[in-house]
């Protein structure tokens, strides 16, 4: 499980983009109180998921989820989202799906990568492969490597 309460600074969120940064005053500084999604299942799952440490939430619909806490490039504010996720080793994996959607939304791993470990994912979560069906776009297979031990 990551501990996103462990991530201090905004080189350690996965999805950080150093390179569009010209010069260390520009990395924004690492929000402690992210914004939580809107109202809803997904708002539920992280109040819950922080509440308990992980203890209710880790486990959802009997699959492992983690919290992502994003730097937006812009607007330099924390955004936690609950995902489902699965592992390569030490390295965690998730499906930038956005259900199916046709907004591309996240840097992705290597096609070859992909195509090695997309299978894991849809193991875990078969819906994947309908959300892919259901774009034109090939939906990105992110993968995330902690700096601090899992």
């Amino acid at each position: 499980m990551i501990d996103e309460r462990r991530l201090t600074s905004p080189a350690q969120v996965p999805a950080y983009d150093e390179r569009r940064l010209t010069s260390p005053a520009q990395v924004p500084a690492y929000d402690d109180h992210p914004i939580d999604p809107p109202p809803g299942w997904q708002r539920d799952h992280v109040e819950r998921y922080v509440a308990t440490g992980g203890a209710d939430g880790h486990q959802w619909r009997g699959v492992h989820t983690l919290l992502l806490t994003t730097i937006g490039r812009r607007s330099g504010k924390a955004r936690r989202t609950p995902l489902i996720y699965g592992r390569d080793g030490a390295r965690y994996l998730i499906v930038a799906s956005k259900g199916g959607s046709d907004d591309a939304t996240a840097h992705t791993a290597s096609p070859q990568e992909k195509a090695r470990l997309w299978p894991a994912m849809t193991a875990i979560w078969p819906a994947c492969d309908e959300y892919q069906a259901r774009t034109r776009r090939d939906i990105p297979l992110v993968v995330l490597t902690t700096t601090t031990p899992a």
